[in-house]
């Protein structure tokens, strides 16, 4: 299982199944051919008219956006930024990126001007696909200012123009044969995408992937979800990041089963979607299924479609759907830097097996955890800090040396704490600054994190360590309760009780209004701003002292 002593390998790659084509365009042509009658995609616009798109037309649509650009002087390495929600042209376009050669960058449509020119130049975007208006968002306008002052861009494309008619006609004139060999020449290890980091703590960074990186984990997500042609997927999940774009576009798309589209997130609409689109397999952020349960059309939905649910959420509590406990993606473990995930347990395991921990290392990877202090590669069951390397490990980050990002021996530091059991499966601690080191020991605020996702009366609960002086930090739950439910700061404690050792209960509990906790744009509440709040929550209680 490690060799040498301290690194931990997943089995090899050749083992792996259900793995295709390891370029993005190989993997949509081979998906396309295989389904080219089945239903895709399907998209509700805001005017009422919906959109349905069979693989065959898919495909014909990221030609045509692939030939455009193409026409465009579009080659390998030529950087294509996609500003768009999760709509049909967001996916035509990306594969058409694809096989046309180029790089995709799929563009944060949360962000605001002075971050859209920050990205667009940090990654020195030569095209911009981008759609007129998103929510506040006018992109049109906001691109039109910024334009002049992006010293690579020389094309922007606004989608449902003029200027969109004119761009795909132009590309009329590529071939298809000449397509395909462009296509062709495309190697798995040449730049496919750069996916933006949030940037909660700072600027966001570019992480550049080869093809490889997000066509494996797309074949491996659908192996992993159990997912087959007849699935309906929808997610909240962007298409920007690297969950949306693999987990939920990818391997739909891997299987053959249709994408259920929503631009933005909206409860009434989704429910809306989810019964008339009869979606099997929904993906949502916690703060979202929540949403969905307090909207007041939840208990007239009919959810009874629903396959691939987590029993304990919103979903699998819902009276129409029956969900055993037989299904959950939540034992895994990645980061964009991997491209998701880099350890997993298929979501069919039993439940006894995958919970506790993120599941085994991925085929084709390697992992060690390393002290903080000594820089000592640790054994099974030992705590430190998550290095990671592996056929989806980012290639680096733009305009960053390599030696700033890796370690001498190619692994890459997450800053995430965990450690490997006997069996080989890795269990995630959370960051490694954010441990909790309460009167000696070190408590991970994930662990208890997720025991209260277990809590019937709890909208969300957060966990981190405020300062003490005699014991250093104490444990501090920051907690919201669900709409109309009752819950207090003895309740809580009750619940964790007999789940978990007794230093980790929390010493206080604090509840907060959801519109208190600020989010990011990746729906992560910034743990240091949380710390702050809570500190001075507990201040006004207690007094200075």
């Amino acid at each position: 299982m490690s060799a040498p002593v301290g690194t931990f390998r997943g089995p090899p790659p050749e083992t792996e199944e259900g793995i295709g084509s390891l370029t993005l365009g190989g993997l949509f042509e081979e998906s396309c051919r295989r389904h080219g009658g089945r239903e895709a995609l399907v998209f509700h616009d805001d005017d009422g008219t919906v959109v349905r798109w069979s693989y065959a037309r898919l495909r014909s649509e990221a030609r045509a956006w692939a030939k455009a650009l193409v026409a465009a002087g579009t080659d390998k390495g030529t950087r294509v930024g996609l500003l768009m929600g999760n709509r049909p042209e967001w996916v035509a376009a990306a594969f058409g990126v694809a096989l046309a050669g180029g790089v995709l960058v799929p563009v944060n449509t949360f962000f605001e001007s002075k971050e859209l020119e920050q990205v667009l130049r940090h990654c020195d975007a030569a095209i911009v696909l981008h759609q007129r208006t998103l929510g506040h968002h006018d992109y049109d306008a906001r691109l039109g200012e910024l334009a002049p002052r992006l010293a690579h861009l020389r094309r922007r494309v606004c989608l449902a123009t003029g200027d969109h008619d004119r761009f795909v006609e132009a590309g009329t004139v590529v071939a298809d044969a000449e397509l395909d060999a462009r296509a062709e020449a495309v190697s798995p290890f040449d730049d496919a995408v750069v996916i933006y980091t949030s940037g909660s703590t700072s600027t966001p960074k570019g992480v550049l992937h080869d093809h490889r990186a997000p066509a494996l984990q797309s074949w491996r997500f659908a192996h992993h979800l159990r997912l087959d042609p007849t699935v309906r997927v929808w997610s909240a999940f962007p298409f920007f990041w690297t969950a949306g774009f693999c987990m939920v576009m990818g391997a739909t798309i891997a299987a053959g089963g249709c994408l259920v589209l929503q631009e933005l997130f909206d409860a009434g609409r989704a429910l809306g979607l989810l019964q008339s689109e009869r979606v099997t397999s929904p993906h949502a952020w916690p703060h979202q299924l929540a949403a969905l349960e307090a909207h007041a059309a939840w208990l007239a939905t009919d959810l009874s479609s629903l396959r691939h649910v987590v029993a304990f959420t919103s979903l699998g509590r819902h009276p129409s759907v029956n969900a055993q406990d037989v299904w959950s993606p939540r034992a895994a473990y990645g980061l964009t830097e991997t491209f998701t995930i880099i350890s997993s347990s298929p979501a069919d395991t039993p439940a006894g097996e995958r919970e506790g921990n993120e599941g085994d290392i991925l085929p084709g990877n390697a992992l060690r955890i390393v002290d903080d202090d000594t820089g000592e590669h640790l054994p099974p069951g030992m705590a430190g800090e998550i290095r990671v390397k592996g056929p989806t490990l980012m290639k680096g980050y733009l305009k960053v040396a390599p030696e700033d990002v890796f370690d001498a021996e190619g692994f890459f530091p997450t800053g995430d704490a965990g450690f490997v059991d006997d069996d080989g499966k890795l269990h995630w601690l959370g960051r490694t600054d954010d441990l909790i080191k309460t009167g000696g020991a070190n408590v991970s605020p994930v662990e208890i994190e997720k025991e209260l996702l277990h809590h019937p009366d709890l909208h969300s609960a957060l966990v981190v360590g405020v300062e003490d002086a005699l014991l250093g930090q104490v444990v501090v739950v920051c907690a919201v309760a669900k709409a109309g439910r009752r819950v207090d700061e003895d309740g809580v404690r009750d619940f964790l009780h007999g789940r978990m050792a007794s230093y980790k209960i929390p010493r206080h509990v604090l509840f907060f209004e959801e519109s208190e906790l600020v989010l990011t744009g990746n729906a992560k509440i910034r743990a240091q701003d949380l710390r702050r709040l809570a500190s001075a929550r507990l201040r006004m209680a207690t007094g200075p002292d």
